[in-house]
């Protein structure tokens, strides 16, 4: 068994980021590359109306495909209880909702008072319970760190949250870069503060390298007992909604570090590095980050 979870969140945060529309075929040939490689947990689409988002309006048939690879953890981002209907009913095996710390950035995003977003969980959670009780629910705390839209978020709001979040039955709560402005003084302290608070449904660290400290960052998290990662391929994608809040943690330099310190991820890296390849079919001319993938393997590296 790995001894850390990486999510990969490039099919739903990476490409409802960039304004091109990511062929359904060309999906599905990059989801394949990205479970080859040892992923087992995938967040393939999101359920929101396709004319605000029109890059995932095949999302049902995306989920289907997924389903069909073995061992995967088939996930999808939904807003509100419609679009956690529509996942529940394309067979996701979990959902995770954006609950935001910051009053502007709930506004922003899901046009919800923070207070109005909890209320909707608590539906979600009752829809889940009398329709699909084996399905997860996962809520992800945007703007944990800051927040781009009304600067400084205070983390007894995070907290407040979070507990909010338990009350209402969510499985587990993880907190969100979003805009990528945390330090691994402040992960390290929030987290550890999140799981005093709610134990073992403290959930993913979902980090952003839009300054630099992505990698940082995860490992702060790491110390004070995460042990799920959401990252992204070749580092696409951000926060539509979180303005210049780019750049989602690289995964293959998040495997490498982990790999390289003995912590096992389930990856080959080898693997993992060629399912670029599909991505850049997909998008062509989409800028790529990455270090790994530009400096290769150390000599006499074994996946």
């Amino acid at each position: 068994m790995p001894d850390v979870l990486i999510s990969e969140v490039g099919p739903r945060d990476g490409l409802q980021s960039v304004p091109r529309t990511m062929p359904t075929r060309d999906k599905l040939a990059w989801i394949d590359a990205l479970h080859a490689s040892g992923l087992r947990e995938i967040e393939v689409c999101s359920f929101v109306p396709a004319k605000l988002l029109p890059q995932m309006a095949d999302a049902a048939e995306v989920v289907a495909h997924a389903l069909t690879l073995p061992g995967l953890i088939v996930m999808a981002l939904v807003p509100n209880l419609r679009g956690a209907q529509a996942a529940i009913a394309a067979g996701v095996h979990k959902i995770t909702i954006p609950a935001s710390a910051s009053e502007a950035h709930s506004l922003a995003n899901v046009r919800k008072t923070r207070e109005a977003m909890v209320e909707e969980v608590r539906q979600i959670v009752k829809y889940r319970n009398d329709v699909a009780p084996h399905v997860k629910i996962e809520c992800g705390m945007s703007t944990a760190f800051g927040c781009t839209i009304q600067g400084e978020v205070k983390e007894d709001d995070v907290i407040w949250i979070a507990n909010e979040m338990a009350e209402a039955g969510v499985d587990e709560s993880g907190l969100s870069d979003t805009t990528g402005m945390a330090n691994p003084a402040q992960v390290r302290r929030l987290f550890t503060r999140l799981h005093s608070e709610i134990g073992d449904r403290m959930g993913a660290a979902h980090m952003h390298n839009t300054r630099g400290l992505g990698l940082a960052n995860c490992l702060a998290a790491y110390d004070a007992g995460v042990r799920t990662f959401d990252s992204s391929l070749a580092g696409l994608g951000g926060c539509p909604y979180a303005p210049g809040a780019s750049g989602n943690v690289v995964t293959e330099d998040l495997v490498f570090m982990f790999e390289a310190m003995g912590v096992r991820t389930g990856v080959d890296l080898d693997v993992l590095i060629a399912a670029r390849a599909p991505l850049m079919a997909g998008l062509p001319g989409e800028p790529l980050y990455g270090m790994l993938p530009e400096a290769g393997l150390p000599k006499g590296w074994r996946s």
